[in-house]
């Protein structure tokens, strides 16, 4: 199994149900050092002033050749980093990044459903707020 940090759609488990997969042990995190940034997708950018929020999921490698292997998401290279979670414990996570210049375009219902997931599963208020804030 990998831990994963996931800052996007995926961060819902129920999601990654519908897709097959067997989420296990999610829980919240962040990271810092890392900024998100939302085109017609989201991903995380180097920024050391900035830290995002997600879920870190465990998934067998199989199931993220499945998830990584969709054509919408092909682009993303696996990063290592480190993650904490809200009790403030540390572990390595691998995340899923576009890199910035394959990121393109403008997605505001992209945004509002990354901000209805980032509601759902608890994140930060303002957190949730910012992600809003996207494409206006």
């Amino acid at each position: 199994m990998k831990s994963v940090f996931f800052y996007g759609l995926f961060m819902d488990e129920g999601l990654l149900r519908q897709k097959g997969l067997n989420p296990v042990e999610p829980k919240l995190a962040y990271v810092i050092g890392y900024g998100l940034r939302i085109g017609e997708r989201a991903t995380l950018v180097k920024s050391a002033q900035e830290r995002s929020y997600g879920s870190v999921i465990q998934l067998c490698k199989e199931e993220l050749d499945v998830l990584y292997g969709d054509e919408s998401v092909a682009d993303y290279v696996p990063e290592d980093m480190t993650a904490i979670d809200f009790n403030g414990n540390t572990s390595p996570v691998v995340s899923y990044i576009l890199p910035m210049e394959k990121l393109s375009g403008r997605n505001e219902e992209y945004a509002k459903s990354l901000a209805v997931v980032a509601r759902k599963i608890g994140l930060p208020a303002e957190y949730v707020e910012e992600i809003k804030t996207w494409n206006k």
